[in-house]
């Protein structure tokens, strides 16, 4: 998944000097093993947990991530940069319909799995939290618009559709479904539902 040493910090937006190679490799170990903790025992599983199955020392894992918000913000800030890539790749997909729809699938597991990571950073005072997920719903909407405009011009789904409308069901989908096949069967409704 993305994680490259120039991005921007999750809070500031400005751009980070490079790490050094060995840091870099800390950072994406700690972020690889945080996002499996997390997923595993939830958001509020010990740091210093994260820190020892990552192979890494306390302080080195406080320097990259400072507080339990940091390190919340950087795991889902790197689980939509790896959908939002999953989407670019798939818009060299030989069938625009089934390549909007695979990512979809993509978007709703997202949603149905990471819901609970996003909800639990914490809110402040400056705004910083609802900027983020700003950039976040953004991003998520030119990959979407992007796979959406690619399947219209081909004739795969109706013309009309607007992406709000078209993530607003997927969204309703990860959020109401209780399994995946109830998933894979309001997903093979809404496809015919705007297929031309």
């Amino acid at each position: 998944m993305p994680s490259a040493g120039a991005s921007p910090t999750p809070d500031q937006g400005q751009p980070q000097r490079p790490r050094r190679a060995d840091a870099q490799r800390n950072y994406e170990r700690l972020l690889a093993t945080a996002r499996k903790v997390f997923s595993e025992r939830g958001v509020d599983a010990p740091l210093d947990d994260i820190a020892r199955q990552a192979g890494i020392g306390n302080a080195t894992m406080y320097r990259h991530f400072p507080t339990r918000r940091e390190l919340i913000i950087a795991v889902y800030a790197d689980e939509v940069a790896a959908l939002c890539a999953h989407g670019e790749a798939l818009l060299e997909d030989e069938s625009p319909g089934d390549a909007l729809f695979g990512w979809l699938r993509a978007f709703i597991a997202h949603v149905a799995a990471k819901r609970e990571l996003a909800l639990a950073i914490p809110n402040d005072q400056g705004g910083q939290r609802s900027a983020l997920f700003d950039r976040w719903h953004k991003t998520m909407h030119t990959t979407a618009s992007a796979l959406l405009t690619h399947a219209q011009s081909c004739g795969a789904v109706d013309a009309d559709l607007d992406v709000s409308d078209l993530l607003t069901l997927a969204n309703g989908i990860a959020v109401a479904s209780g399994d995946s096949d109830q998933v894979e069967r309001c997903l093979g409704l809404l496809r015919r539902g705007i297929a031309t």
